[in-house]
């Protein structure tokens, strides 16, 4: 429809029309085109009532459309403009239904497509599409397959664009094999039908299925499109498929797809879920635009990668370009400072979903949960998890794991039996949670009876890392030989990953015979790390074994084995710095060891004395003390000292476990310098505050 006798300007008020003659042949053109604002739309209202222009249907559907569909605000204005119509026919209500479907109003489309059931105009075969999508957005899976016996019952089965919409419903309602019968019955299976069978495979994660299904697609023939393509690249990144997406990747290259921004960032997408993540980054670098979508697969292939500093390197970069994050960003980036103990950049995303009154939701309030317990602020934990809407058994699970992790295991307990109370199931997940809870509390009978609880009263079958977890308990414990039979006894094969647990206990409790046994089963497993044969060594040295602990060492390094070096990462004014075990490349290397000088004199004169069983087997006897000096925590602590002002509590985080000599000095510094102190190592974290240690010293 054309008002084409005025312009609409923000400027001025419409211009009255004042004849029919005024409008075109077309007289959808102006409404549609020139109304920009509800002002706009009320002055043409105000005009077709008066001249009862009105009364002409072409004209009311395009003014109606023009609300209910242009124009962002306007939805209640066209709902109104409708109850006003004496007998709105077939396209009047498919307008109206499209629209409040496309609005995110799908219960209100459905309870008029009942209103329209009960009116004169029938529905034709874009009231049946609309009104499926909006059972799609309901999961109203009856009342979907209501509508599809009325598509039989009227003879719309052979209707390609119905049928498409009709598969689209039953696989978002999860009702896959209906999915698949409703397109094998086809007469002919357009594109649009793969793709919305592909995309259904693709909303159930059903990805062997999407391969499966492209494959059969270019067996028979059928042409394929950029719609294709996305969901086939997802279900090659879920799957880990790198050759049938490379051939995409050649595919898009050679046909010129690549300014297609959603199937680019397919492809980097699936790069970095294959660990190519290099090529990803290629890719992604050569796009004209990125949107956030873009930013968030990138920034997500890093996190995944565990290449933590990259992904918030990149966070970044996308600030730099002005680009808001979304949901996906927001979860990847908290996901590596928790890796990085990156406090001040996760503080600054939970500040910005404030700002933003963004909706705290289970992911993202779940992500936040994990990232403050990873850098111990546990209180912040459950602030956060107290203020989710809604929460589930991932929320409940990550909370009490942050328990466990930071030393509280009778609060993660409690947690544990609140959960239930809330009729909140938990999973195998949360079970290893709180056998970890109570390993690190040394809550041995309540671990015992969990374990037993966790077959008997809730159905779940133990797994590997179940076991390892009973064993972890056991062995903390010191009671190594129950350990030893409990791993003999397991109806599994146990793993290195249980081997190495019993291992790192007989290392704390120096039990010589079994940590050979167990070192003997981590080698016939797999090839041991640098730390199994470190383990049996420290075992050796700290019964006086010495000439055993070095026979050990060298055998680590003829097999070629070298020793993981120890580092630690500590965050200062938003800036990560990484500190390597007796580091002579460091930054600014001469100021970090007067201040580590000083430091370890401090705590010398205040009573602590050092533990040199924990320096290099190679080492000088004189040379001990200053090896056991120089660790990479104690570098890094030394360097948060002298760069931040008194009573800052210093966050570092390790690669390793915190050896005896740092976790006794880390104990001595917090009491001297009146500091507290979070060490975040390879399986728990010390809070470390006037001379005592969260842990009890039990570690």
């Amino acid at each position: 429809m054309a008002l084409t006798a005025f312009p609409i300007s923000p400027a001025k008020p419409l211009t009255a029309i004042t004849t029919i003659s005024q409008f075109p042949h077309n007289p959808k053109t102006l409404i549609l085109q020139q109304c920009k604002t509800t002002r706009d739309l009320n002055q043409v209202h105000a005009h077709l009532i008066k001249t009862r222009l009105l009364l002409n249907p072409a004209i009311t559907e395009n003014f109606l459309e023009s609300a209910a569909i242009l124009l962002p605000n306007a939805m209640d204005y066209a709902v109104s403009i409708f109850h006003n119509l004496d007998e709105p026919d077939t396209l009047v209500y498919n307008i109206m239904i499209r629209s409040l479907t496309y609005k995110q109003s799908p219960l209100e489309a459905f309870l008029l497509f009942k209103k329209m059931q009960e009116s004169s105009a029938e529905p034709d075969e874009f009231t049946l599409s609309s009104i499926l999508k909006a059972c799609s957005k309901l999961r109203a899976l009856r009342e979907g397959e209501q509508i599809h016996a009325h598509i039989v019952k009227c003879g719309f089965k052979s209707n390609g664009f119905v049928e498409n919409t009709l598969i689209h419903m039953y696989a978002t309602c999860g009702e896959l094999e209906v999915a698949r019968r409703v397109f094998d019955g086809l007469p002919e299976r357009a594109r649009m039908a793969w793709n919305s069978m592909l995309a259904g495979y693709m909303k159930n994660k059903c990805w062997d299925e999407v391969v499966k299904l492209f494959h059969e697609m270019l067996k028979l023939g059928v042409g394929f499109d950029e719609v294709t393509l996305i969901s086939v690249l997802t279900a090659c990144g879920r799957l880990a498929n790198l050759e049938l997406g490379e051939w995409i990747g050649d595919y898009i290259e050679a046909n010129r797809l690549k300014v297609n921004i959603a199937l680019v960032t397919s492809l980097v997408d699936m790069y970095a879920k294959c660990g190519q993540v290099e090529t990803a980054r290629r890719f992604f670098d050569r796009m004209d635009r990125r949107d956030v979508v873009a930013w968030s697969a990138m920034i997500s292939g890093y996190s995944q990668a565990n290449r933590c500093r990259e992904a918030l390197d990149l966070f970044h970069d996308m600030q730099k370009a002005n680009v808001d994050p979304n949901e996906v960003t927001m979860v990847s980036v908290l996901y590596s400072c928790a890796v990085l103990g990156a406090l001040k950049t996760g503080k600054w995303v939970e500040f910005y979903i404030k700002k933003k009154k963004l909706k705290l939701t289970v992911n993202l309030g779940t992500a936040l949960i994990d990232f403050y317990a990873k850098c111990g602020c546990i209180d912040s934990s459950i602030e956060v998890f107290n203020r989710m809407p809604s929460t589930n058994v991932f929320s409940w699970t990550a909370l009490i794991q942050g328990l466990a992790s930071n030393g509280q295991g009778k609060g993660a307990l409690e947690y544990f039996q609140l959960m239930q109370e809330k009729n909140i199931k938990p999973n195998n997940v949360t079970f290893i949670a709180v056998l970890s809870a109570c390993s690190h509390a040394g809550l041995v009978n309540e671990g015992r009876n969990l374990f037993t609880s966790m077959i008997k009263d809730f159905g779940i079958e133990p797994r590997i890392e179940h076991y390892g977890s009973m064993v972890d308990i056991l062995g903390r414990a010191g009671l190594i030989e129950e350990a030893y039979q409990f791993i003999k006894s397991m109806p599994i094969q146990p793993n290195a990953v249980v081997w190495r647990t019993l291992l790192a206990s007989c290392r704390a409790h120096k039990n010589v015979e079994i940590g050979e046994e167990s070192l003997k089963h981590i080698i016939s497993l797999e090839t041991p790390h640098s730390g199994d044969y470190i383990l049996l060594s420290n075992i050796y040295a700290s019964v006086d074994r010495r000439e055993d602990a070095i026979r050990v060492r060298n055998q680590m390094r003829e097999k070629g084995i070298e020793k993981a070096p120890g580092c630690s990462l500590i965050e200062l004014d938003g800036v990560i710095y990484e500190f390597f075990a007796e580091d002579k490349a460091c930054p600014h290397l001469e100021e970090v060891y007067n201040a580590t000088h000083d430091m370890m004199k401090r705590i010398k004169e205040a009573g602590y004395v050092p533990y040199t069983a924990d320096a290099r087997l190679d080492a000088e006897e004189d040379d001990k003390e200053a090896s056991v000096s120089h660790h990479s925590e104690k570098l890094a602590i030394a360097f948060g000292l002298i760069r931040t002002l008194p009573g800052t509590t210093l966050r570092i985080s390790k690669n390793l476990r915190v050896c005896t000599d740092c976790h006794n000095a880390t104990k001595m510094i917090s009491k001297v310098f009146n500091r507290q102190i979070v060490v975040r190592d390879w399986n728990r974290y010390h809070h470390f505050k006037e001379g005592s240690c969260s842990c009890n010293d039990y570690w």
